[in-house]
């Protein structure tokens, strides 16, 4: 008899402001894993939160979930009408897939080997879907309940990779708490009082310009460049409509350069790829959605333009924050490169962007690792795991 194939669940689109993304980041994953070796069962999450079976025709899929053309592509756009998915617990690990359409009985669709989680953002990318994975004892790729939270948090992967002796930049953090005090209010006279001045007041002291930014956001959705304190506030109320926790970092003169991570071989160190520059259109201020997405020019450098010594530098900077914050399967760390030569931590992507414009593949690709057998290396690690704590 045929051996059976591994059945992936490709589970994308989801609740957060990174739907689009997600969604290409399907696009062209689907398009790159091997259909003699995995069946495919591709489930969308609309941005209202329901499960829904795709199309799993990448030819199909992959027009309708390309970032082009000032199109953004949704699960809506690629859905089965009228299914939802119904997931529950089946015996040996596995989790057993049914579909409900209106008015009918749900029909089985059996059980998934292993998911490959592609969401971005909240509701997907913290630990969420990563917790409910685990409740269920099913096998998936990327990062764990605790890594993936820390990842998507700025505030505390900050902290973690500071803790751990990485170089990082100087920031703020504005909570909810502290902003809507407000500072109407004598200094010293109840809970909050005076607490926005204090937090404005820290956040001159970084000196201008700084980026404002949603602080558990990604794609640099809801960030804004603040040149002077006239037009900051705004630009916090601006990131709080995606987030009520705010980052603000000062800016670092130089460029910015991505690594790519994998986890070990049999249970081995982090590998890291070349890195490669991250180039911003020249209409755009900063690597805004528009710049890293809907930009017709080419996104990455690879390899860097930087010495040898930075280069080693960076990958070993990438592994150790991989291992900080207890990453599994593959991430994205990204980096300043200063005009002094100093290298400094931005932030880790515990699930980066996998769209043909993301940096991610790329950086792989020119490292000798083309995209099937990168898709291939990330759902076999997933495979290796066992469920349950580790």
């Amino acid at each position: 008899m045929a051996q059976r194939k591994i059945r992936v669940a490709v589970v994308f689109g989801g609740r957060s402001t990174e739907h689009a993304v997600s969604c290409a980041s399907a696009g062209l994953i689907l398009s790159a894993i091997d259909p003699e070796r995995y069946e495919v069962l591709p489930i969308g999450i609309t941005t209202d939160g329901r499960w829904v079976l795709t199309s799993g025709d990448p030819a199909r899929l992959a027009p309708q979930l390309a970032l082009s053309g000032g199109t953004l592509p949704s699960v809506e756009a690629v859905r089965e009408p009228g299914t939802e998915v119904l997931p529950r617990t089946g015996p040996g690990g596995l989790v057993e897939v049914q579909v409900s359409s209106p008015g009918s009985v749900p029909r089985d669709l059996g059980s998934v080997d292993v998911v490959l989680p592609l969401l971005h953002g909240a509701y997907g990318e913290d630990g969420t879907l990563q917790g409910l994975l685990e409740m269920t004892g099913t096998r998936y790729a990327g990062a764990g309940v605790f890594a993936s939270a820390a990842g998507m948090d700025k505030e505390y992967m900050k902290l973690i990779l500071a803790a751990r002796g990485l170089p990082i930049g100087p920031y703020v953090v504005v909570h909810d708490r502290d902003w809507r005090g407000g500072g109407t209010a004598a200094a010293g006279t109840g809970t909050g009082t005076g607490e926005r001045k204090r937090v404005l007041d820290e956040i001159a002291e970084l000196g201008w310009p700084v980026f404002v930014k949603p602080a558990r956001g990604g794609s640099s959705i809801g960030i804004t460049r603040v040149t002077g304190p006239e037009d900051l506030e705004e630009a916090i109320e601006a990131a709080r409509e995606h987030d009520p926790k705010v980052l603000v970092e000062a800016a670092i003169s130089g460029i910015e350069v991505e690594c790519a991570v994998l986890e070990g071989a049999d249970g081995g160190p982090p590998e890291a790829s070349v890195p490669g520059q991250v180039l911003v259109d020249q209409g755009s201020v900063f690597y805004d959605f528009e710049a890293k997405y809907m930009a017709s020019a080419d996104t990455m450098r690879i390899p860097a333009p930087i010495p040898p010594e930075a280069t080693a530098e960076i990958r070993r900077l990438a592994g150790a924050a991989f291992d900080a914050i207890s990453c599994e399967g593959l991430a994205r760390v990204d980096f300043f490169y200063t005009t002094a030569g100093q290298i400094v931590v931005n932030e880790i992507n515990t699930m980066p962007g996998m769209t043909p414009a993301s940096g991610f593949p790329m950086m792989w690709a020119a490292s000798g690792l083309p995209l099937p057998e990168l898709v291939d290396r990330i759902i076999t690690t997933a495979l290796s795991k066992r469920s349950g704590l580790r």
